[in-house]
């Protein structure tokens, strides 16, 4: 790389991006302005809310079943509040009283309410007078087996009335106790050697520190993720998809740069601006929380934070939002390069936007350990080392797996970005990316093969109608709702090719393979077996509890009779997963993008279509040979006899475990030691060479000139 072009190139996508406003808004005005604004916010709307608690008369309508009893404990207590609540209003500050409940010291600050008791003799149908909230509460009273029932009524779907009644059942559990403790007095007995034989309390044995860093650890990494994808979001697209709007970028890669140096400059500017942004969020919530301290620190005696302990652990959460950036702007960029307009990068960035958000909430998932794949699990790694070290747990081995597996998710990603760059379709789009599905029918050209946009529509659909409808199926009628759930996957795809008047015949690779096809096939499928044995052992090191989850759910739909199971769980899936993955969706992509890349979308998508951490690398891997083979051979068919052999040995082993365990211990150990995992790989690196050895002739002869 030329340093010197890639400064300058710097030096103008700098320039460019911060002439747009909105990235300067979104990188300065949301963490310098905005949080502070919308915490000061909160807090006054709290203060608002709890004004108005108090402020506000709820309205207690109550029966005199037991002669008043509860009636005019109520009003006592009441009463009580009145005073507090007086004091509070003539004071300018609350005070703690002596007495909060009747005929019990308190000993700690009580709240205090404002209530009307009413005769609930006046009230003819409390059920209308709760619904014109005429009262909030409603308390009926009972006898019944020599004992007094209290049913406490309120109208949910109002504000006052839920709050009214957690009063009233606050006010019942001390009435409740008062009247325990005169029984057991009139009886001639200690009330409190009865009642309270022994006390309790609970310690906190953590630092003030660690406390506060719990609670920030929380908050912190969901909020740093969201700002940096706010941050990195609007350069990407400035840098990308607005260069394309404005047609400034065709200029661009015509200059003599390496389109590597002109990538790079791109990708700086906007890691760059994220690392600004990122810093710029963690200043503005460092200030909030130091005024917070503050504020609580003037106000009570409160215990001395030494903020100097979070020195450490606010270094290395730099570190870690520094390495987080560059995968995250890899990303960003990535997603953004396939838009032609801000509008259309905008649509683009959205699904990215949901699911960064929705993984950053494992933050707030307890318990939750950064060991074994969470280290390297993307977004969530990132939430629970931030988590992790604000509370002091510091694993040095944690943190170099997670800054590495960032570093490298970066560089993988600038890698794709880089083949994105090398295409020609970024530049001249030929439109066979637009959604036709919905145009109108009869303006519909025949042959072909579906855009991509067509492919990911019915991709997006076709795995919600298996969510819910397979779902269910699977759920009412186990092998029989699998097959209907395969005919989704079938008939779904089928019905968008015929109705756009896709050509069938390439859309799905029907076409012969010959001998030399097959055979290849079958060597390359073995091979994958014997790679996968290790793959998949690898991946149950990493998430055990997944792989557990996976083989219990498998073992309960394959049922007891191995021919129905092998139709099933095998056949089906070989012939419906495969016309809608190596047809539909790797056919469409590779009329618009290179065979490379739309095998390893297809295989990635495939091993997202499974739902399952422990199965996603295996799945993922067979899906890009299948991808491979179907590329080779120019027909589906050997990928459909691959994918049935698959499936059919999984079947076999579950059905004749025992059996074949006794023959090939190895294929059915959790762990495999060095030796045995690179004897199973050598051999599946074997075959697969010799399979593809077998196929290579096949694709120069059906395809010359295409591929």
């Amino acid at each position: 790389m030329n340093t010197k072009i890639i400064k300058t190139l710097l030096k103008k996508e700098m320039l460019d991006v911060f002439r747009d406003r909105k990235t300067v808004l979104m990188m300065l005005l949301v963490p310098v302005l905005l949080y502070p604004l919308v915490f000061l916010g909160a807090l006054q709307v709290s203060a608002w809310v709890t004004s108005g608690m108090e402020e506000q008369e709820y309205r207690i309508a109550v029966e005199t079943g037991d002669g008043g009893a509860f009636y005019g404990w109520l009003e006592q207590q009441g009463a009580l509040w009145e005073k507090e609540l007086e004091a509070k209003r003539t004071d300018g500050k609350e005070e703690k009283k002596e007495e909060s409940k009747p005929g019990k010291e308190a000993e700690e600050e009580q709240d205090a309410y404002k209530i009307a008791v009413l005769d609930a003799a006046g009230i003819p149908d409390h059920e209308q007078a709760l619904e014109n909230e005429e009262i909030d509460v409603y308390v009926s009273v009972r006898q019944e087996d020599n004992k007094m029932h209290y049913d406490v009524y309120y109208l949910a779907s109002t504000a006052n009335s839920p709050y009214a009644a957690d009063i009233v059942t606050d006010v019942l559990d001390g009435f409740r106790e008062e009247l325990t403790r005169k029984r057991v007095a009139e009886a001639g007995m200690d009330a409190e050697e009865i009642l309270e034989p022994i006390l309790y309390g609970k310690k906190n044995t953590a630092s003030s520190e660690q406390s506060l860093g719990s609670m920030i650890g929380t908050i912190l990494p969901f909020m740093l993720i969201v700002s940096l994808l706010m941050g990195t979001m609007y350069p990407a697209i400035d840098t990308t998809a607005g260069e394309r709007e404005r047609g400034t970028l065709e200029t661009v890669l015509t200059l003599p740069v390496k389109n590597r140096d002109l990538l790079m400059a791109k990708f700086l500017t906007v890691a760059g601006i994220g690392m600004v942004s990122a810093l710029l969020n963690i200043l503005s919530m460092g200030g909030i929380a130091a005024y917070m301290y503050a504020m609580m620190d003037l106000q009570t005696e409160m215990e001395k934070i030494r903020m100097v302990k979070f020195l450490p652990a606010v270094l290395v959460c730099i570190l870690a939002v520094f390495a987080f950036s560059l995968f995250l702007s890899a990303v960003t960029m990535c997603v953004t390069s396939f838009a032609k307009s801000y509008k259309e990068a905008n649509n683009y960035i959205t699904p990215l936007m949901l699911v960064v958000m929705f993984v950053g909430y494992i933050g707030f998932i307890p318990n939750l350990e950064l060991s074994g794949g969470m280290s390297v699990m993307p977004v969530a790694n990132i939430c629970l080392l931030i988590k992790n070290i604000m509370v002091f747990k510091i694993d040095y081995g944690a943190i170099a797996a997670v800054l590495i597996s960032n570093v490298s998710y970066a560089v993988l990603a600038i890698l794709f970005l880089g083949r994105i760059y090398d295409s020609e379709s970024l530049l001249f789009s030929d439109g066979k990316g637009g959604l036709q599905i919905f145009e109108k029918r009869g303006d519909m050209e025949k042959d072909g093969v579906p855009t991509v946009s067509d492919a990911v529509f019915v991709l997006a659909l076709t795995f919600l109608l298996m969510m819910y409808v397979g779902g269910f199926l699977q759920m009412k009628a186990g092998l029989a709702g699998v097959f209907g759930t395969q005919m989704i996957l079938l008939l779904v795809p089928l019905f968008l090719v015929v109705y756009t008047k896709r050509d069938i015949r390439r859309t799905y690779g029907f076409r012969g393979a010959g001998v030399r096809g097959y055979v290849g096939g079958v060597l390359v499928c073995a091979g994958m077996i014997f790679l996968n044995l290790v793959v998949s052992a690898g991946m149950v090191w990493l998430f055990p509890e997944s792989a557990q989850n996976v083989e219990t759910g498998f073992s309960d739909i394959l049922g007891d009779n191995m021919t129905v199971a092998l139709l099933v769980v095998a056949l089906a899936p070989a012939v419906c997963e495969e016309m809608l993955f190596r047809g539909v969706v790797f056919h469409s992509l590779k009329g618009k993008y290179r065979a490379g890349i739309s095998a390893a979308v297809t295989a990635a998508l495939f091993g997202l279509f499974h739902m399952s951490l422990v199965k996603f690398l295996p799945t993922g891997l067979l899906g890009l040979v299948l991808c491979f083979v179907v590329w080779q051979t120019g027909s589906i068919y050997p990928a459909m006899l691959m994918h049935f052999l698959n499936n059919m040995f999984s079947v076999i082993v579950m059905f004749r475990q025992e059996r074949l365990a006794r023959i090939f211990p190895a294929f059915f150990r959790d762990s495999l030691s060095v030796t045995e995992g690179l004897l199973l790989a050598g051999i599946g690196g074997i075959l697969i060479g010799i399979g593809i050895f077998v196929m290579r002739g096949r694709r120069k002869r059906i395809e010359p000139k295409s591929l």
